[in-house]
């Protein structure tokens, strides 16, 4: 079968792979379609990252290769104990083609949403129930070698199929992951559905905060945004305001509509200094700055602010057990409508010219490209 594998720095092949076997536990899908390069870092960050065009085929998980853990081993996972090279995708849906022995809720033909986080269900973390924080995490698509989104085939445990309705299909059903993250950042506060959230970097995972805030209620969300394109996708997806820091004081802005207090909650998801300065400085007495984006290097803080405001301030790293299902469920009421998100479907042949290369030269086109696996 064909794979999409990752095998150095700049290196993605094409691959032809064995067709991966079902075991006891485990459903075998077939795949159709993948989110991809949802892991492009900030445009600020691409000079600090010195990336050159032989390393574009990267940008979809540069920013995870080079800051925090390790989630694209070079030597053994020290959970899945598989290293390089490993196929690629970790948001994507399909259909099952085979259950294994033991499995028991799923069938074949049933259509299926892939929970990519692995955990090792024994360290500190995983003892407190704070699976997404396990110390050896790993996710299908990065640390699990053969297993991945863009592949014809994939085999998982069936604890990480979780069934899509009739009403949604397998293009939404991709997206459900990226929206997880984004449930569990809004989900990480506090919010009163009159309190105003301010949202900076309007990516892929600030535009998924935008929707979920939205489909939570809330009414008063501002988005701060330096790309035009993604300023008017903030909108179409429910930001009641968007400012563009280049033009404007955007902290004064924010205070301007909130009748000089402040937001509520800000949400960090730019990974630059000037997001976080905006994010902090953007909240209310007592308000929470909830940092969502990874990075590279570490931001600098205002510690007495923090001290002196009673600000709060919270990380977001993934997803909580029940957070696929709310966000399937918030799907299937109409309450999130993530369609706009998904701007392309190509080809998994054309993934290097139609899916890296037009993100890198026209970023700002897109949210979402979605590889059809079955074309």
């Amino acid at each position: 079968m064909r794979a999409v594998r990752f095998h150095g720095r700049g290196d993605i092949r094409v691959d032809e792979v064995e067709e991966p076997i079902c075991g006891e536990g485990q459903v075998k899908a077939s795949l159709a379609l993948l989110v991809a390069f949802v892991m492009l870092p900030p445009a600020e960050s691409l000079t600090v990252l010195d990336v050159n065009r032989f390393d574009l085929p990267l940008l979809e998980y540069v920013a995870v290769y080079l800051a925090g853990p390790s989630l694209i081993p070079t030597t053994p996972h020290p959970l899945t104990g598989e290293k390089l090279p490993t196929t690629l995708g970790h948001e994507f849906s399909g259909t099952v083609e085979q259950v294994g022995s033991g499995v028991t809720g799923l069938k074949a033909g049933d259509r299926v949403a892939v929970i990519p986080n692995q955990f090792d269900d024994t360290c500190p973390s995983c003892s407190i129930g704070r699976f997404n924080i396990c110390e050896n995490l790993g996710f299908i698509g990065f640390s699990k070698g053969q297993a991945g989104g863009l592949s014809d085939h994939i085999v998982v445990d069936s604890k990480h199929a979780i069934l899509l309705p009739d009403s949604i299909p397998l293009d939404i059903g991709a997206l459900v992951e990226p929206l997880a993250v984004a449930w569990h950042a809004v989900s990480r506060c506090t919010l009163q559905t009159n309190d105003t959230a301010l949202v900076v970097g309007a990516g892929p995972i600030g535009l998924a905060i935008v929707q979920v805030l939205k489909a939570k209620g809330i009414t008063s969300i501002i988005a701060v945004e330096v790309s035009e394109r993604r300023r008017e996708f903030a909108l179409a997806q429910g930001a009641t305001e968007v400012l563009n820091p280049l033009e404007v004081d955007a902290v004064a802005q924010v205070r301007a509509l909130t009748g000089n207090v402040g937001a509520a909650v800000a949400f960090e998801c730019s990974g630059v200094q000037a997001g976080l300065d905006t994010a902090m400085a953007g909240l209310r007495v007592r308000g929470t700055t909830v940092i969502v984006s990874l990075w590279e290097q570490k931001p600098i803080l205002d510690p007495l602010t923090v001290v002196l405001q009673e600000k709060h301030i919270i990380g977001a790293f993934v997803y909580d057990i029940g957070d696929f299902e709310a966000v399937i469920d918030a799907i299937a009421s109409g309450t999130l409508q993530p369609r706009p998100m998904i701007t392309s479907k190509i080809r998994m042949e054309d993934v290097d010219e139609k899916g890296f290369k037009a993100l890198i030269e026209g970023r700002d086109k897109h949210v979402k490209i979605l590889v059809d696996i079955s074309a």
